[in-house]
């Protein structure tokens, strides 16, 4: 496989890996909700608390994701496998 399919497929994986892991942190966080802390707000909260709570999803996923991904970089050289996503125009290179 050449960089621009390794970017490819690790694009589609980790953007699959975000969604699969979001959904499983709202509900995560939608049962804790329930359990302890539904019975004690009013029904109007529960619509504010299921926006914070999707939102919260999103801010934990995109803090494991930043861990992970660190975590990789620093495993993997990047460069090696992987296209840039973003050229910076005409850099000429020193070899």
């Amino acid at each position: 496989m050449n960089k621009k399919v390794n970017t490819l497929l690790f694009m589609l994986g980790a953007t699959l890996f975000n969604i699969i892991v979001t959904i499983l942190v709202f509900l995560v966080l939608m049962i804790l909700f329930s359990m302890f802390i539904a019975v004690h707000v009013s029904e109007a909260a529960h619509a504010w608390s299921f926006s914070l709570i999707f939102l919260a999803a999103i801010a934990c996923t995109f803090l494991l994701y930043r861990i992970i991904l660190k975590y990789l970089m620093k495993k993997i050289n990047m460069e090696k496998y992987f296209d840039p996503i973003f050229s910076r125009g005409n850099v000429k290179k020193n070899h």
